[in-house]
């Protein structure tokens, strides 16, 4: 007989900032079909890549039906998570708000850029579960999402059955080898990396000068039990991130301070 799914049943909201017409979302469109049969996606028209937590106040947003359960907004990832859980699900919200799969691993400094990690926080603030999905690029050849494709519902389905905070979100990261050679899960905490992003300057034809923010130089870091150092060995990480950005210790001095 087979196992049935911790989801089955459930109601799953797939959403991401790559954009509607993104491979990744159709890999992840299809891991929650295979967990869940009342699968809604609501994603951005084009690529919203790094516009972190933003939400669209100083113009209307259009939603636009391509399908049955299949929606697509011209605003962002946070616009997607807001507009479907107020305009579709007014009867009943959805169980869990799944992001990505992101087509680049979200580590580090990333989850404050990211708008993958962001529509899963604004899940997260409507009192939704959110998991966040990204997949590191790999420069070996293996295919794109393949790592995702073979782990991510395995992961998933764990982490549903795991009782976490209410602000709280999940942050997934899989890394660039082959599937066959993931080493393990591992949760682990938010890394930082040893550089910052570059920027690279130039000219466009015309002969005026440009200025673009590439990406980081280094995924290198030297502490361990952090996403950075799980990925570089081929494990999946598995970050619990909080809402909350008080620093707790500094709190405490500060009450001192201006007690």
């Amino acid at each position: 007989m087979a196992k049935r799914s911790p989801l089955a049943g459930a109601r799953i909201l797939v959403t991401n900032d790559d954009g509607i017409h993104a491979p990744g979302l159709k890999v992840l469109q299809n891991i929650a079909k295979s967990l869940s049969d009342d699968v809604w996606v609501v994603a951005p028209e084009s690529e919203q890549s790094a516009v972190a937590h933003a939400l669209t106040l100083r113009r209307p947003v259009r939603l636009r039906k391509l399908a049955p359960r299949r929606y697509a907004l011209d605003g962002t990832p946070t616009d997607c998570v807001l507009i479907a859980a107020h305009k579709l699900f007014k009867e009943r919200r959805p169980d869990l708000v799944l992001s990505g799969v992101n087509d680049g691993g979200n580590l580090g400094e990333d989850v404050t850029y990211s708008g993958t990690v962001a529509a899963a926080m604004e899940g997260c603030l409507l009192g939704l579960r959110a998991i966040a999905l990204s997949q590191q690029r790999n420069p070996r050849g293996e295919p794109r999402f393949a790592v995702a494709e073979r782990h991510a519902p395995e992961v998933i389905g764990k982490l549903a059955g795991f009782d976490w905070g209410r602000d709280m979100l999940i942050n997934v990261n899989f890394p660039a080898c082959a599937p066959e050679d993931v080493r393990g899960v591992v949760a682990c905490k938010q890394g930082s990396r040893d550089l910052g992003s570059a920027i690279v300057e130039g000219a466009d034809p015309g002969g005026r000068p440009y200025l673009w923010i590439g990406s980081y130089q280094s995924d290198v870091t030297r502490a361990r039990n952090t996403d950075l150092a799980a990925v570089a060995r081929d494990a999946i990480a598995v970050t619990p991130l909080h809402l909350d950005l008080t620093h707790r210790a500094a709190l405490k001095r500060l009450q001192t301070l201006f007690g």
